[in-house]
């Protein structure tokens, strides 16, 4: 398995506000964490750096306690990501200039031929197999909800003034339920997680045939065509092959 990640503060932001983590190979846990921070002073950079060192952390110390059973595995990834969620919030409560900080977070555990995923707001997880690109995750956005009661279709969605009002994040509550769930990840299959500044600028289609022409450059390639497009977020990008 290889791994292609990359963090650029776009052409728009003063700093980034994005964080990730990316197991190294020698590690006994392939974990993989995107978030993509939110808040005025440096709230959003602080609480994604919280939420993701928080359930790296959770996960490492917890993943050998349990089982190797799929509820167990899920379970775990929905208790790290709560718990995270709590620290955030309790940290926002500590400075008035980060009230009301939160982030978005995706995780990202692949064990056995699975992918085992967690999701919170509108950064995405995508699974490229054979010819077809599939997001594997829902965005919790107004937008989304509106597309989900047929008020509106998936194309103006994308061009939708409210496109970035989000219905759920990290930290801005003291619970949240995070969406967990399982996926296949067998061999040639290759899994993109990326922040909203990569899909905002890029149409599913175009990183389907960047990442498919050349995986090993396509981070690069990628932020590139973002930035190319107006760059108005940072951008993340984590390609695992």
């Amino acid at each position: 398995m290889r791994v292609f990640a990359k963090s650029d503060i776009g052409k728009a932001r003063e700093m980034n506000q994005d964080y990730y983590y990316i197991s190294t190979p020698e590690e006994k846990i392939n974990l993989y964490i995107l978030a993509d921070g939110m808040g005025g002073y440096k709230g959003g950079e602080i609480a994604s750096k919280i939420a993701t060192t928080t359930v790296k952390s959770y996960i490492e110390s917890n993943f050998e306690k349990i089982s190797s059973d799929k509820d167990e595995i899920l379970k775990l990834i929905k208790s790290a990501i709560e718990y995270a969620n709590m620290v955030v919030y309790e940290k926002s409560k500590e400075n008035e200039e980060l009230e009301g900080m939160g982030t978005t977070l995706e995780v990202c555990l692949i064990y056995n031929n699975k992918a085992y995923i967690g999701h919170l707001g509108d950064s995405r997880i995508y699974r490229i197999r054979k010819e077809f690109i599939r997001k594997l995750t829902t965005d919790h956005s107004y937008v989304q909800k509106l597309v989900k009661d047929g008020t509106i279709s998936e194309e103006e969605a994308e061009h939708h003034p409210k496109k970035n009002m989000l219905t759920k994040a990290l930290g801005c509550t003291p619970f949240v339920e995070p969406d967990v769930t399982i996926k296949g990840f067998i061999k040639d299959d290759i899994i993109l997680i990326c922040s909203d500044g990569l899909t905002n600028m890029l149409a599913d289609d175009e990183i389907y045939k960047t990442i498919k022409q050349e995986p090993e450059r396509a981070v690069d390639e990628l932020i590139k065509k973002a930035n190319d497009a107006g760059g108005y977020d940072n951008i993340t990008v984590i390609i695992i092959k």
